[in-house]
């Protein structure tokens, strides 16, 4: 079963085409992230799925409704966490829950929302007082106290550290443990290919790619990535051919194969027989984060 089904969405602004024909679906129970560079038209498509924006044309349909029309039944329904929301900070984590509950006929436990995003322990404690962190797990313990069927995330980690992003990401995983849809939006190529069951990409309003992330880093030109440093006294001139897509940068060496086996056989035996110990070796596959700047038309590390 889908709980949304796009068809050649668009969106125009005077000239500007912000949408220009998407068409997707997403699965029940599925995590469905949007990626794309800033203007690419991401926060215009999910207002329109979350029923906040108008569209101009084509077909759209979130858990059967129009969301355009689909009123107080559709949006008890949904559950939305802002990049920032705007709350009381004199209010307690516990108080602010509380009062969000009453608004939906279907909740949650209160303590149970503040067991599940980790706030046991600052359940009295105001919410001027909670890192940005623990703001967002606030935030999202708002996105679920109605008890969602279809959860949209934007940003969910934005200026966390590793260590919160990483919590963050086990509880987005218990998330879907519970059978909820969850349409993340993020610029972290890392945490889309943990989370993300498909991966949409967006350029210039109109889709580019769409699949697992295995699939979108599988389908790259080159196929694997081979580095390491020379030691002081070995000029890069001495190294056997390793395939015209060899990268020197001072004692640096990238090379780009489609044959990775064979090239670092090639290199090995060279650094054998001169006795060459080759620092930092690594060999590495395309990641998510490669085939999205190549998508979007941006050089590697660009």
């Amino acid at each position: 079963m889908s709980a949304i089904i796009v068809s050649d969405l668009r969106k125009r602004y005077a000239d500007v085409a912000a949408v220009d024909g998407l068409s997707f679906e997403v699965a029940e129970g599925e995590v469905f992230c949007v990626l794309g560079p800033n203007g690419a038209g991401k926060t215009t498509t999910v207002e329109i799925l979350e029923g906040h924006r108008d569209r101009t044309g084509g077909d759209v349909e979130v858990l059967g409704f129009d969301p355009r029309h689909g009123g107080r039944e559709f949006r008890e329904r949904i559950g939305i966490v802002l990049q920032e929301a705007g709350v009381d900070d004199e209010f307690s984590v516990r108080e602010l829950i509380t009062l969000y509950r009453g608004m939906y006929p279907r909740r949650r436990a209160v303590d149970e929302l503040i067991d599940l995003v980790g706030l046991g322990e600052k359940a009295d404690a105001r919410i001027k007082t909670l890192s940005g962190g623990q703001r967002r797990r606030l935030d999202l313990a708002l996105g679920l106290v109605g008890d969602p069927d279809l959860l949209f995330l934007d940003e969910p980690t934005t200026g966390f550290d590793p260590s919160a992003r990483r919590k963050a990401w086990v509880l987005v995983d218990n998330l879907r443990t519970l059978g909820k849809t969850i349409v993340l939006t993020t610029h972290y190529m890392d945490e889309a290919q943990h989370l993300a069951d498909r991966v949409a990409v967006i350029v210039k309003g109109r889709l580019v790619a769409l699949g697992t992330p295995d699939e979108l880093s599988d389908d790259q030109p080159d196929e694997a990535l081979i580095s390491f440093r020379l030691p002081a006294g070995v000029p890069a001139t001495d190294l056997p051919d390793l395939g015209p897509s060899t990268e020197v940068d001072g004692p640096q060496v990238t090379v780009h194969t489609a044959a990775p086996t064979g090239t670092l056989a090639t290199l090995t035996t060279w650094a054998s027989a001169h006795t060459v110990d080759l620092e930092s070796l690594r060999l590495a596959r395309p990641t998510l984060e490669d085939a999205y700047l190549r998508l979007i038309g941006e050089p590697d590390g660009g």
